[in-house]
């Protein structure tokens, strides 16, 4: 069972239903025993970082998250979900994040020509060799939704970069913890490439 954590930040269904179409059984759920109890997270999400992280430690997530990356169990943190998984971001000054993955979420800045949010197809490159790009050719798009974006402490960790007037930090793994700027939910069939091989990670 893949457990989807729902801590009213939206998107669970349509990531719901991408794995279900992948033939695999998907819950959505708050419950830590069955969180901890999954054979793989997803940890989805729209919204800001402050509200998010204020929703987890509400739901008493917040610990459940870290003992499950602690744990080994694969971790996957689309859009938000990923935003959430490092230190801190320009979005809510002073909230930390949890601090699982090291870097930060900054603005991305005005640029002529460019808006924000960023919202469209963007083209992928692959800095590193990631697990969950298996199969996807350089170039390939993946949709992003965001006006803020990673810059992790550690390059070795990036296994994906898109440019949109910077070099976005568009997904990262390192050992059972992934994560994704871009949403693989609605990236066609790249994207249910991607959470297949997040599904097939052992």
């Amino acid at each position: 069972m893949i457990a989807v954590i729902d801590y009213d930040s939206g998107n669970v269904r349509s990531v719901e239903k991408a794995v279900e179409y992948l033939g695999e059984k998907a819950k959505i759920t708050d419950v830590p025993s069955e969180i901890l109890g999954a054979d793989k997270i997803i940890l989805p999400g729209v919204g800001a970082f402050g509200d998010a992280m204020f929703r987890l430690k509400e739901k008493g997530l917040e610990e459940v998250i870290k003992k499950a990356c602690g744990d080994g169990i694969p971790f996957l943190g689309i859009c938000l979900g990923l935003q959430v998984l490092f230190e801190k971001s320009d979005e809510a000054p002073g909230v930390r994040g949890l601090g699982i993955l090291e870097g930060e979420i900054k603005k991305i800045p005005n640029t002529d020509g460019l808006k924000v949010p960023h919202m469209g197809w963007n083209s992928l490159d692959f800095p590193n060799e990631g697990r969950l790009f298996k199969g996807i050719p350089k170039g390939e798009y993946a949709y992003f939704v965001h006006s803020y974006y990673l810059e992790a402490e550690d390059p070795e960790i990036v296994t994906a970069v898109t440019e949109y007037g910077v070099t976005v930090h568009a997904s990262v793994e390192k050992k059972n913890v992934f994560a994704a700027q871009f949403h693989p939910e609605k990236s066609g069939k790249a994207g249910l490439r991607i959470l297949r091989n997040f599904i097939d990670v052992h």
